[in-house]
């Protein structure tokens, strides 16, 4: 005897709103349109909870860009084919991967703030990526100079647009960078 699940209402629209946004999401791609064309939802509001609407904010805490995604999280659904972290990748890229996520976790990916998500576009997904950060002047040698990390920078990237090793531009800033591996936009370093 085969047993039957009486579906509530509220299961009921839950059930559609899966079967539309995946069909929706599907008929996107087919159709070439970009995920974050196909959203729904405006996420200016988290943003600001989030970020304070700063799209390519990198603080050194784990989470990054508008919507504060971790690397785990932004990788899994698809974010490594605009950036390798969040901050990186423009704001409608990160409404692409925010709309994946919603799907696959829920608005519970965002406890506090996923209450300010609306829905409507979001109007800073019209902005650009941000551009590639220019390294400091390039010198073939160490400039005596200072330098601010920017996104994406790593201590040898920026050794090497001053014509240094990692490690020497690491020993010079021994009182300002304990660890190579972390250093934290905002953060001047001497070159």
């Amino acid at each position: 005897m085969s047993q039957h699940v009486q579906l509530t209402p509220a299961r009921r629209r839950l059930l559609r709103a899966g079967v539309v946004g995946t069909a929706a999401l599907g008929t996107a791609l087919a159709l070439g349109v970009s995920p974050a064309q196909a959203a729904e939802h405006d996420w200016t509001g988290v943003a600001k909870c989030e970020s304070s609407g700063n799209w390519h904010i990198n603080t050194g805490n784990g989470y990054y860009g508008g919507l504060q995604f971790s690397s785990s999280t932004w990788l899994a659904y698809g974010g490594g084919q605009y950036a390798s972290r969040a901050d990186l990748a423009s704001p409608d890229q990160q409404v692409a991967i925010a709309e994946a996520v919603l799907d696959g976790q829920g608005i519970g990916a965002w406890p506090h703030c996923g209450r300010y998500l609306t829905g409507g576009s979001t109007a800073a997904a019209a902005a650009p990526a941000p551009a590639a950060p220019a390294p400091a002047a390039a010198a073939s040698s160490s400039s005596g100079g200072t330098y601010t990390v920017q996104p994406g920078d790593t201590l040898a990237k920026i050794a090497a647009a001053h014509g240094v090793s990692w490690r020497e531009l690491h020993n010079q800033n021994g009182s300002t960078i304990s660890d190579p591996n972390r250093i934290f936009v905002g953060q001047v370093i001497s070159v």
